[in-house]
């Protein structure tokens, strides 16, 4: 995994976590990631200083008890030094939301570019729904103003 530090044409600074640099490149080239405050895809990765552990270092962390870590004897830590507290959190609370969207929406599947389109023109009535999109469908399904976001995937997902 890789953390980049992103900014938006509008200035906007945020931080993304991605399964490599080539993944970023490529979901970046796809338009696939987008602001969180205003939504534009003309991204950039913002300059950023590297966080370099050293063999010596990862050998010399990983000898640490978790209680040292956690500050407390006996008690769990919060978070690896390598996923902080706030991370954690963020995970939590992108968990929570994409529970919160497959409980309440219905799972149209495969047909979700063709519901959304028939929603958006009016053809059908409005409901909550996810489903399956490809990339190139769902480009489409934005060029043409229906309002369509992925759900979030977390690496801990790939189960």
């Amino acid at each position: 995994m890789i953390r980049y530090n992103l900014r938006c044409e509008r200035g906007h600074a945020f931080e993304s976590w991605f399964q490599s640099s080539t993944a970023y490149e490529s979901q970046e080239k796809r338009r696939l990631v987008s602001c969180p405050s205003c939504g534009s895809v003309k991204v950039e990765r913002a300059i950023m200083a590297p966080q370099i552990v050293s063999k010596k270092g990862r050998e010399d962390s990983r000898r640490v008890p978790a209680a040292e870590i956690a500050g407390t004897e006996g008690a769990a830590p919060e978070a690896t030094p390598l996923l902080m507290a706030q991370e954690l959190e963020l995970r939590a609370k992108i968990k929570e939301l994409r529970d919160h969207i497959t409980k309440n929406a219905d799972n149209v599947g495969e047909r979700f570019p063709n519901e959304a389109r028939k929603m958006h023109y009016g053809d059908i009535e409005h409901r909550p729904i996810y489903g399956e999109a490809s990339p190139d469908e769902a480009r489409a399904l934005i060029d043409e103003g229906v309002e369509v976001s992925p759900l979030p995937v977390l690496p801990d997902d790939r189960n």
